[in-house]
């Protein structure tokens, strides 16, 4: 499964795979539960979880490989607490894929903070949880099943807007003074700003550049660790556009600017920078 991932909401036709898809994956996760994934507890699924929550799929080639349930409640936009995952579920066959963590980050660009809990037993979620920086915020025992629950929650991510300038196949990238990391032209939004706006605004300030914000396109997301924030997320919007024959004038706090091969950014760069030079080199935009 090495397409392209299209995240949705389900659709009624999507019920019965969907309820297939969460009961083998369900039965898989929690081995040590009594009639999990079957009977009654796939009636409440059709019945109460897929009709009260906000779910999304993951859809890989044309098939359904993911569920994500979001319970109502808390906000994650600093108004009613984390967003709560009531449920996420990954088809067995497509484990080790990104579609989970692809399902979490959607998540986490609608609504911030998330908090979720996971049983003592699923040591495959809690390891693939705690790599996606997600700590532990309490305990308690499961009612139900009488298996030990723990409590996960991770901070919004850091958004920020980033451009993508080559030169013969090399990328732009600037250094901050007093920090030796190289990263992509961009940064955070000001209140009120669109990510083209904030973009535009952030190339006039870093690099002296003129890119209207209406010539910049989106040209995907990258979601990673970022830099030097304690293993805080990060949801990374990248543009190209505008001009191609530039003349950068370091400003503000800008030391200096360079043009990276992937080697270069790779010992160089900012963590995300490999993402970003990976999905250049496959769009063939960077050599290989």
């Amino acid at each position: 499964m090495s397409s392209e991932t299209i995240i949705r909401r389900p659709r009624a036709s999507d019920q019965d795979v969907v309820t297939d898809l969460w009961s083998r994956a369900v039965q898989r996760a929690h081995p040590f539960t009594e009639g999990e994934g079957q009977d009654e507890r796939a009636r409440i699924l059709r019945e109460v979880y897929l009709v009260r929550a906000e779910n999304w799929v993951a859809e890989r080639e044309g098939i359904v490989a993911g569920l994500l349930g979001l319970l109502p409640g808390g906000s994650g936009d600093g108004s009613g607490g984390p967003a709560e995952v009531g449920r996420l579920f990954v088809a067995p066959e497509a484990q080790g894929r990104g579609v989970g963590r692809e399902l979490l980050e959607h998540a986490a660009a609608l609504h911030g903070a998330l908090a979720l809990e996971v049983f003592e037993g699923n040591g495959a979620a809690r390891g693939f949880l705690a790599h996606l920086g997600f700590t532990e915020r309490g305990r308690r025992t499961d009612e139900e099943t009488g298996h030990p629950l723990i409590a996960l929650e991770r901070a919004a991510p850091l958004k920020s807007v980033s451009w993508l300038h080559l030169r013969d196949g090399r990328l732009l990238s600037v250094r901050t003074r007093g920090n030796d990391t190289f990263y992509l032209p961009g940064g955070k939004y000001e209140p009120g700003e669109t990510a083209r706006e904030a973009l535009s605004r952030e190339l006039r300030e870093e690099l002296g550049l003129v890119v209207p914000a209406e010539d910049l396109t989106e040209a995907f997301v990258i979601h990673d660790v970022a830099h030097g924030k304690n293993g805080r997320r990060l949801h990374m919007t990248c543009f190209t556009g505008g001009p191609q024959d530039i003349a950068p004038a370091p400003g503000r706090e800008i030391a200096e600017f360079a043009w990276f091969d992937r080697r270069e950014a790779r010992e160089r760069c900012a963590p995300a920078h490999a993402q970003v030079v990976k999905r250049l080199v496959a769009q063939g935009r960077m050599p290989g």
